[in-house]
């Protein structure tokens, strides 16, 4: 058998069968945990180049794809947060932090409304290839200290800018006593990482119904959507039976909130609300928190249980 290296698995995780795990519940006896994540970005209009990766899909200055994603902070985010207010739902904003320089108004819409802020990097037209290390704390960082000047919350989530990385940044957010992570896409529950130290969750972010993949990759119509994220959420509160799930839709407002697109998500928004017996509409943070709480120790026991790690590498808080 053919010997595993860090070329062909990073060993950021066990693999770890789906069935069987240990019953994940959530506050109250929910069976599904549910999250919306809006990514309010800036984009700049001509971002320093970086040789691994345009900035622009076109040579820039990219007036179009500039002034699209414009649009998305000037109106559709105001379109999709009203829509939101009406069935309670709270967003953990995937937040260009230099957004709050740009667009403070945005920020204090959404403190208002007592939504969670997790950091998505400075601007999504800066990416990690490249960083060194301390250019990647000083990313980080400033992401801290900047959300907390402008919300006055600690941050507890990291998605990468435009889903770049480093070799490092997993141990790196969760030296900072970051919770969670959107970066990885493996599960549908969350699941511990094995870094240096913290204890840092892969938090479920689905690139299959991010409205980036099903409007932009795929080409779907809004009322394809809309059933699309309905069937996902059927299937996840039915598995949630034997143990807690966790659905999140990633949205863009610049592309979700288009007049023809949002009333076909009402209707998905509409049908998830129907079950709300059954399901936590909640943020990021709060999925995390308890999870942490509860089910750390027992999902790392599980593992070691069943024989199931790989690799060199081990978690930097297990069960005694």
């Amino acid at each position: 058998m053919r010997g595993a290296s860090v070329h062909s698995d990073p060993n950021l995780y066990d693999y770890w069968p789906y069935r069987d795990r240990p019953k994940v519940v959530w506050p109250g006896g929910k069976k599904l945990a549910f999250w919306i994540a809006p990514n309010i970005e800036f984009y700049e209009y001509d971002p320093p180049v970086n040789p691994q990766r345009p900035g622009w899909p076109k040579p820039t200055p990219d007036v179009v794809g500039y002034s699209q994603r414009d649009w998305g902070n000037r109106v559709g985010h105001w379109r999709l947060m009203e829509l939101m207010d009406k069935y309670g739902m709270r967003g953990s904003i995937s937040l260009s932090v230099g957004l709050i320089d740009h667009h403070p108004e945005i920020i204090e819409a959404c403190v208002a409304r007592n939504w969670e802020f997790f950091s998505h990097g400075i601007y999504n037209t800066r990416y990690s290839y490249g960083m060194d290390e301390a250019q990647e704390r000083a990313v980080i960082e400033d992401s801290i200290r900047t959300v907390q000047a402008a919300t006055g919350q600690r941050i507890r989530g990291y998605l990468a800018p435009a889903l770049t990385h480093t070799e490092r940044t997993f141990d790196l957010i969760a030296e900072y006593d970051f919770w969670y992570t959107c970066d990885l896409f493996q599960d549908d529950q969350p699941q511990p990482l094995k870094t240096a130290s913290g204890k840092l969750l892969s938090m479920p972010y689905s690139l299959e119904v991010n409205d980036v993949i099903t409007y932009g990759a795929q080409a779907m119509s809004p009322w394809r959507y809309a059933d699309v994220l309905k069937r996902h959420f059927d299937q996840l509160l039915e598995e949630a039976e034997a143990s807690g799930t966790v659905m999140c839709i990633p949205l863009h407002a610049y592309l979700v909130s288009q007049p023809h697109r949002l009333r076909a998500f009402e209707e998905a928004l509409k049908h998830i609300s129907s079950h709300a017996d059954d399901i936590w509409i909640t943020t990021a943070a709060e999925i995390a928190g308890h999870y942490r709480e509860h089910y750390w120790d027992q999902a790392v026991g599980d593992v070691a249980r069943r024989g199931l790690a790989t690799g060199g590498k081990g978690f930097a808080n297990v069960v005694a």
